[in-house]
């Protein structure tokens, strides 16, 4: 049975099963109103600018994949993380607004997570290598400015408060001299997590 272009036997094929991982490709639809009404735009991949296909986001169903929501164009302005799931509002996603610009998708890992973050700019000072989700980095860290990091595996996303609230970073592998470097105008880091698409 082979898949048609338009997608249609694809979906048949797919099937309902959420938890196989063997779904064709990732997928994240925007809706225009609440509860998912409205127009919509149905996204697999990367998008630099979503203006063009609609005007508002107030909720949004993620079929498959961990998606980063802007609020502006090109990647900019404040990020969401998304796991697969329903988000009937925005709020529902920690939005302030109905603003979404762009998206992009989480790359998939297979391997270990490995962080490391510093209370000094350029990686200096204390240091704490984390492997796992961290709900409150000052219970860990013991303060709540972290100046630098190292993501050294996996994709994480931070938060400004504990218990995963208040404004998102998404940062990919690599080394963060300063906590711009990640988009925060503040150090302070209230919680992180591994970027997955499971809980």
């Amino acid at each position: 049975m082979g898949g048609g272009e338009d997608g249609t036997e694809a979906e048949l094929e797919r099937g309902p099963s959420l938890g196989s991982g063997w779904l064709s490709r990732p997928q994240i639809t925007f809706y225009e109103d609440r509860h998912f009404q409205g127009r919509c735009y149905e996204c697999s991949s990367d998008c630099a600018d979503l203006q063009t296909y609609f005007s508002r986001c107030n909720s949004v169903r993620v079929d498959s994949g961990s998606w980063v929501l802007y609020e502006q164009p090109s990647y900019k302005g404040c990020q969401y993380f998304l796991r697969r799931g329903e988000y009937s509002d925005y709020r529902q996603w920690m939005g302030s607004s109905d603003s979404v610009r762009s998206c992009r998708l989480v790359p998939r890992h297979e391997g270990s997570y490995r962080l490391r973050i510093y209370e000094r700019e350029n990686c200096a000072g204390q240091m704490m290598e984390f492997t796992e989700d961290c709900s409150s980095v000052h219970e860990h860290f013991h303060q709540q400015d972290v100046l630098s990091c190292n993501v050294l595996d996996g994709y994480w996303v931070f938060y400004e408060q504990p218990s995963y609230r208040g404004r998102q970073y998404f940062l990919r592998p690599g080394e963060y001299r300063r906590h711009t470097e990640w988009g925060a105008s503040t150090a302070v880091l209230g919680s992180f997590r591994r970027a997955t698409d499971s809980n």
